[in-house]
């Protein structure tokens, strides 16, 4: 099991916005999502990638004990502040032996462990995965499977299900929106979240505003950029939006 490695394009320390208290996130590379506003295309490929401009390589295979020995050495945060170890991506389950195993050592190291996540896996990796989270801060970009796939390249069933698998084994789950200009930022597309979400049982959501910090990724990367000059989104600008949750009974912050 310590032979094991994982493509890995950042292990990112100190952060507080990707789950309770003080932790450090583990980006995975790789994701079986397209979706066309990411904000993060170096993790879309599930192989390292050269970047010509800046002369860099984004991702590397890393060893489950070095990636183990590294979250660690903030362990003392962690306890300190109610925090953890959280992974990203890219998505973690398409390299699930790995991050299975990883899950495993931090909790036999007493390690609060949360995942970002897709939702979309198979159900017997998804289960065997999220038996070893215990937060789930879980992506939805969709209600409309059709839609879903215009914009992601995926349809949402396996999505739904898994998220149903999740709330059926009482897993602690926040389910994150990026509200996105054109794609689902209208209050009927608020609406119709709110039935699906009440729908499936999930009762936590966090609305995450279009913005354009990865735009500058696609041109190193040579790739197209399918909303440049969309305007950014701002907390003030989704308050109504927001407040259609809030009304449906659902906790709901931005």
């Amino acid at each position: 099991m310590n032979n094991l490695t994982a493509c890995i394009f950042n292990i990112q320390k100190y952060s507080i916005h990707d789950g309770p208290g003080i932790r450090t996130v583990v980006f995975f590379k790789g994701c079986p999502l397209k979706c066309l506003w990411c904000s993060n295309p170096e993790s879309q490929n599930a192989s390292p990638e050269f970047s010509f401009d800046e002369h860099t390589t984004y991702g590397e295979f890393l060893s489950l004990n070095y990636v183990m020995n590294e979250v660690m050495k903030d362990k003392d945060f962690y306890e300190e502040s109610s925090g953890g170890v959280t992974l990203s991506g890219g998505e973690a389950m398409m390299q699930h032996e790995f991050s299975i195993a990883l899950l495993k050592k931090l909790k036999a190291q007493g390690i609060h462990t949360a995942c970002e996540t897709t939702g979309y896996a198979s159900s017997d990796i998804f289960e065997a995965f999220i038996k070893h989270v215990d937060l789930l801060l879980f992506d939805i970009k969709h209600y409309n499977s059709q839609k879903h796939y215009t914009y992601t390249n995926v349809y949402n069933e396996k999505i739904i299900y898994n998220l149903k698998t999740a709330i059926r084994n009482r897993k602690d789950i926040i389910i994150r929106i990026p509200i996105i200009p054109g794609v689902n930022n209208s209050l009927d597309d608020a609406r119709v979240f709110c039935d699906l979400l009440r729908e499936v049982g999930a009762t936590n959501v966090n609305l995450l505003p279009f913005h354009q910090f990865g735009e500058k990724k696609y041109s190193l990367l040579n790739k197209e950029y399918k909303f440049t000059g969309i305007a950014q989104l701002h907390e003030e600008d989704l308050i109504t939006y927001k407040d259609i949750f809030i009304q449906n009974g659902f906790n709901c912050i931005l």
